[in-house]
């Protein structure tokens, strides 16, 4: 007897086609699990930064999802500096007093009765009458300045250390003249101004006010040459979203030799390096 041979019909064919493309597109498709393990969570890259703190983990998160441009490396220095938060809010006491890197800025303040220990007055020959710093900030301050005579420059101490009192009446002079939101885009107020710490130096030349201080040659040569003496331009034009102030050639501030070459040759601010280097 003849076998009969059966017809497929289109519709069967239709479905073993449909089964076998759903069989490969299941072996295709990778695992949504393997997925998750290859690429890193936001957390998870966030962790790998050397000096990332477990207590900030919500506010990285918070302020990454406000920031999507910035790095990750940014996100943990940003937070890590406070600048999540308004100026002078989530404020905090500074730490290592008496220290070349003690920090003093809009999140971070001396009481009211803080003095530094070793305020010795500059030599007039290299300041006005009455300016002190501390002593070692004092010394390099002078060498700086005989150094600097050597090339014909003449860089003067316009002001250095102020009491707590002294940034008072000085803050609340410029709120007068200029109102409160104005006056903290160039001056600190009382507790929150790191010249109460006497490591920090205004300069000028003797010929142009201080304000003028970028167009001289003195400046110049302080951009070139005053890291090696310890100091750091402390409030640069391009980083006034990270220190809060707006940009003063005349303010230098005593980090020492090895911070100062550090900061100078990465071209970060106090801020940072401390976020970085200190606080871990």
């Amino acid at each position: 007897m003849k076998k009969r041979k059966l017809k497929k019909s289109p519709k069967i064919l239709l479905i073993i086609l449909i089964i076998i493309i759903i069989i490969s597109v299941i072996k295709i498709k990778p695992d949504r699990k393997q997925e998750e393990i290859k690429e890193p969570t936001n957390i998870q890259k966030l962790e790998k930064i050397p000096y990332y703190k477990k207590e900030y983990k919500t506010r990285y998160l918070k302020y990454q999802k406000e920031n999507p441009e910035l790095s990750i490396e940014n996100i943990v220095t940003y937070v890590n500096i406070g600048l999540d938060n308004p100026y002078y809010t989530n404020t905090k006491p500074s730490t290592n007093l008496n220290n070349n890197l003690i920090l003093v800025n809009k999140y971070n303040y001396l009481t009211e009765d803080y003095i530094p220990e070793n305020l010795e007055e500059i030599d007039i020959t290299y300041a006005r009458s009455g300016m002190k710093l501390v002593s070692e900030a004092k010394q390099a301050f002078e060498t700086l300045s005989q150094e600097a005579k050597k090339d014909g420059m003449n860089i003067i101490a316009m002001s250095s250390y102020r009491s707590y009192t002294y940034q008072l009446n000085l803050y609340n002079k410029y709120v007068e003249a200029d109102g409160k939101e104005a006056a903290d885009t160039y001056s600190a107020r009382a507790g929150y101004s790191e010249h109460q710490t006497g490591l920090a130096v205004d300069v000028y030349n003797k010929t142009l006010p201080y304000t003028s201080f970028e167009e001289t040659e003195e400046f110049t040569w302080m951009q070139e040459n005053a890291y090696k003496y310890g100091f750091i331009l402390r409030f640069p034009k391009d980083k006034v979203n990270i220190t809060g102030y707006q940009y003063e050639a005349w303010h230098y501030r005593y980090v020492g030799k090895e911070t100062a070459k550090y900061i100078h040759d990465h071209n970060i601010t106090l801020e940072e390096y401390c976020a970085k280097k200190v606080e871990n």
